[in-house]
Parts: C-alpha cells; structure tokens; sequence
C-alpha cells in the first residue's frame, strides 16, 4: 500500500555552490534541486534528520508534499540521493515534480516473505538476486514496496519480475525473465555433496609397480636357440 501524508518543509536557497552546501550540511540540512513540469530548477535544502525518517517511512518510492513557510508548495518525487562514500549520510538529493494523477516511472522496492522451503528443509541459502523494479503507474498509488512469497521456493527454484504481482493500474518495465529471488544450496552443502560423490566413485584398477624387479627376458625365437646349440 501507498504511504499516505509524507510532508516535507522545505526552504529555498538563494546561494548555490560547494561553500554554500558545505554549511548547510554542518547546520544538519541537506542541500537538494528541485526540478520538472518544464519549471526552472530550484535550489532548496530541508532537515536531514526529519528527511532520514521520510524515508525510512517509505519517502524513497512515494509522492511527498512539500511545504514553504506552512503551506504546501509542490509535491515531488525523490528521484536521486547522493551520499557520503564513508558516513554514508545524504550530501545531496533531486527532487522531481510531480502531480497527484500523472503516470510517472519510478522503483518499488522487493521484498521477500516466508522462509523458502530449501532453506528450511535441505540448509539452502535465499538470494536476493534484484531488490528493485522499474514500474509505471499513477503517483498517487505508488506502492511503498511489492511483496513476493518465496516458501514454496525448493533448491534452484527461483523467481523472475514477471511473477511478481503489482498493484492493479502499475505495469512492469524491468524485464520479465529478470530473475529476482533464488534459492541455492550452500557453499558447505555443496562441497559436502561434492565429496560424498568423489567417495562414492569406482577406484580405477591399477597395477601394482614392483620396485627394483626387471622385467623377465624376451625368449629367442626357436631358429635362434638351434643356432646358438
């Protein structure tokens, strides 16, 4: 299901540049573009810590109203983050404007229920091969994620995008033969097998080398032995 009342105060920058971004991000805000609609770019910032939880509420794939001096401004898509390669904070961040009806192509995120049955039964390992779809849809219904049930899924099964259910009105845009979930043996389940079949096979018959014995004579042909008498 959709997030429902994502709210984002926002205020606009009239200073651009590394410097300018620099000392927002020491205050605890993140600078950001605002962009779309055919409008000129604007330069915004907003709290890190309140923009943190939108997104662990479901802010990355859902429609957010911003808001600009306690009214609403526009509402928008995150459409890409930028982070610290060592802190892993969000240094950055564009937004795109969007309407509450328009169709807009965007990522939901996959998630995996159940606990496959190879790995309950046989000790196999669930990888999550693809965590994110390319979809397109209404806004105003985005999914904050889609779910996938993989109990069912034994050794070598496996699941592609195209058996993944979407919201109705939401079409597919990843490929359907992309896998997504996979259910394997494990690394030590494997190479457990591998040796039990070595052990199992047919030692190959070999000839005892005798050390230090020669090999016994050639006899002379009978011609040979007359002559020699």
């Amino acid at each position: 299901m959709p997030q429902k009342d994502l709210t984002l105060a926002i205020e606009r920058r009239e200073k651009a540049g590394s410097t300018h971004s620099r000392a927002l991000r020491h205050s605890g805000k993140v600078p950001a573009v605002l962009y779309g609609h055919g409008s000129t770019p604007q330069h915004i910032a907003f709290d890190a810590r309140l923009f943190d939880e939108l997104l662990h509420h479901g802010g990355r794939s859902s429609l957010i109203t911003l808001t600009l001096n306690g009214r609403k401004a526009d509402t928008a898509l995150v459409r890409e983050l930028q982070r610290d390669p060592l802190t892993r904070k969000i240094i950055h961040a564009d937004l795109q404007r969007v309407s509450v009806d328009e169709e807009v192509h965007t990522t939901v995120t996959v998630v995996a229920v159940g606990v496959p049955l190879g790995v309950r039964e046989y000790g196999g390992v669930l990888d999550m091969i693809t965590r994110e779809l390319e979809i397109a849809g209404p806004v105003n219904r985005l999914p904050a994620q889609v779910e996938i049930d993989v109990t069912e899924l034994s050794i070598h099964d496996h699941i592609t995008a195209s058996q993944v259910q979407l919201p109705e009105g939401f079409k597919l845009l990843t490929p359907g033969e992309q896998t997504v979930a996979a259910v394997e043996a494990s690394r030590t389940a494997a190479q457990l097998e591998e040796a039990e079949a070595a052990a199992a096979a047919p030692a190959e018959e070999l000839q005892p080398e005798v050390i230090g014995e020669e090999a016994p004579a050639e006899e002379a042909p009978p011609e040979q032995r007359e002559s020699s008498e």
